[in-house]
């Protein structure tokens, strides 16, 4: 009997031991379940794109329950710091639309100083900038229509211009990514007029065997070849129309063709950045003053605006307008002025400085102090190698959006996936509206995507790594749209995957 029970006590303790070895290795296979990485068909692409794993950053999450309670769907190196490219827009567009409201404007205001006496206005126009970003031609054109309308044919004084709302450091065009010509290399200005770019057209005339080239807005003191003749030889589809022009910028006076342009090509438009922005807004104001018919006997000159009430005020667009034109386009410039704008209207002055303070103080109040502490924000648009943000801080971005008054101005500013914006290139198949980001090592989306169940999902996913840039790396985030989409007709709340 004594000896039955030994054994009976030694074998216990050999299955106790025994189990003591084996439960770790069971614990940790409990918890990872549900699935120890990303999804198959993500982590093939990502092989197949020669990324690792560990370039990729992921959030998904249904919309609409409390981000405390209700589990992430997907969360993968979720606390990573990482460059956000574009997605940064997210954070500056929301905060906007919730401190402004979405029917906030800008107001540029304009004084006719002196007297006028037949047609002449004995003294100085004023305008003064507030940072408006959609200060286009035709409101340009608008603009100085009204000074002609208040009976001013010749101004006897200056063009002044006031610009001293924004206080932005001077930059090379060209430090970003050697590309000064590149509309998106534009710097911020409180009086930005028609983004301080060129767009030059060309219209073939099959009968004189040439384009002709028209110009926008007429730059004073700038002259354009008014013709570029049909290369010569078969056509060959229209290719890389660009090259073949041999356009030369250089010459802040003189925008020479030395090319052809190629026959089998349509009707094209070519924007560009001006090369001398320093003088872009006085060679603008003064060729399309010029051509309303006016006069100006002085100078366009930078100074400050006068305290006295303005003869009229230009006002903007609403924000949820220009908020449209930031997301759906990516417009770079549009978010950097509305950056400077939050700055200079919650702080008092538009520096990139009190723009991040802003911003930082904003997701502190909604997020807490931690959500704000790992942020680094540059510009406000992620025109930057120095934005780092997590994607569970975007994606808590977006949850609180969808539960916000604004809700309906931000999400219909997104692109519609495989419709419009900078998504329309896209697989339609994923009903989503997507805020994109690339840069030549980022790669990233980040909205709404509906899945087939009829369930709503935050989704945010980003790419960091030299090759993030390349056409392979766009794979992996379509394999990840497509498996949020595809989440059955009736799908469950699953368990979290991956780790955070």
């Amino acid at each position: 009997m004594l000896a039955r029970l030994a054994r009976t006590c030694r074998c216990s303790l050999v299955l106790l031991v025994a189990c003591t070895l084996l439960m770790p290795g069971r614990m940790a296979a409990a918890q990872t379940a549900p699935g120890a990485t990303l999804p198959a068909d993500v982590r093939d692409a990502l092989e197949q794109a020669a990324l690792p794993r560990e370039a990729l950053a992921v959030w998904v999450q249904e919309v609409g329950g409390p981000a405390a309670t209700t589990p992430p769907r997907l969360s993968w190196r979720a606390d990573a710091p990482i460059n956000p490219a574009s997605l940064t827009k997210l954070l500056t567009t929301y905060a906007a639309l919730d401190l402004l409201g979405p029917a906030w404007t800008w107001s540029t205001p304009v004084w006719l100083q002196g007297p006028i006496n037949d047609g002449v206005l004995d003294g100085n126009l004023v305008i003064k900038g507030s940072g408006d970003p959609k200060l286009v031609l035709e409101r340009l054109w608008l603009m100085l229509r009204k000074v002609r309308a208040l009976g001013v044919r010749q101004i006897r004084g200056d063009i002044v211009l006031d610009r001293s709302s924004f206080i932005v450091p001077e930059q090379n065009p060209a430090d970003f990514d050697g590309e000064p010509l590149r509309p998106y290399n534009v710097s911020a200005d409180a009086l930005l007029l028609n983004y301080k770019t060129v767009t030059l057209t060309f219209t073939p005339d099959p009968a004189r065997a040439a384009a002709f080239v028209g110009v926008e807005p007429p730059l004073a003191g700038v002259r354009v070849d008014a013709s570029v003749p049909f290369s010569a030889g078969p056509p060959s589809g229209c290719g890389d129309w660009r090259s073949e022009l041999g356009a030369q910028f250089d010459d802040p006076a003189r925008i020479r063709l030395t090319g052809t342009f190629n026959p089998s090509c349509a009707e094209k438009a070519w924007p560009i950045a001006y090369v001398d922005p320093r003088t872009y807004n006085a060679r603008a104001l003064l060729g399309i003053w010029h051509e309303t018919g006016g006069t100006l006997a002085g100078s366009v000159r930078d100074g400050i605006a006068p305290a006295s009430p303005p003869s009229f005020v230009m006002s903007s667009p609403p924000l949820a307008e220009v908020v449209r034109d930031i997301n759906k386009f990516s417009n770079n410039v549009m978010a950097q002025q509305l950056f400077l704008t939050l700055a200079l209207v919650q702080r008092g002055s538009g520096t990139p400085e009190n723009g991040r303070a802003v911003l930082r103080e904003w997701i502190a109040e909604r997020f807490g102090a931690q959500a704000a502490a790992g942020l680094v924000i540059d510009n406000g648009s992620g025109l930057s190698r120095d934005t780092r943000v997590s994607v569970r801080l975007l994606a808590r971005t977006l949850q609180s959006a969808w539960a916000a008054p604004v809700m309906p101005e931000l999400i219909a500013s997104l692109p519609i996936n495989g419709l419009d914006g900078t998504a329309r290139f896209r697989s339609p198949l994923v009903r989503a509206h997507l805020k994109t980001g690339s840069l030549r090592d980022v790669r990233g989306v980040a909205g709404y995507v509906l899945g087939d169940s009829g369930r709503r999902y935050v989704v945010v996913a980003i790419l960091n790594h030299p090759s993030a840039g390349l056409d392979a790396a766009r794979a992996p985030l379509a394999a990840l749209l497509q498996w949020v989409a595809n989440d059955g007709p009736a799908a469950t709340a699953s368990a979290p995957v991956g780790g955070g």
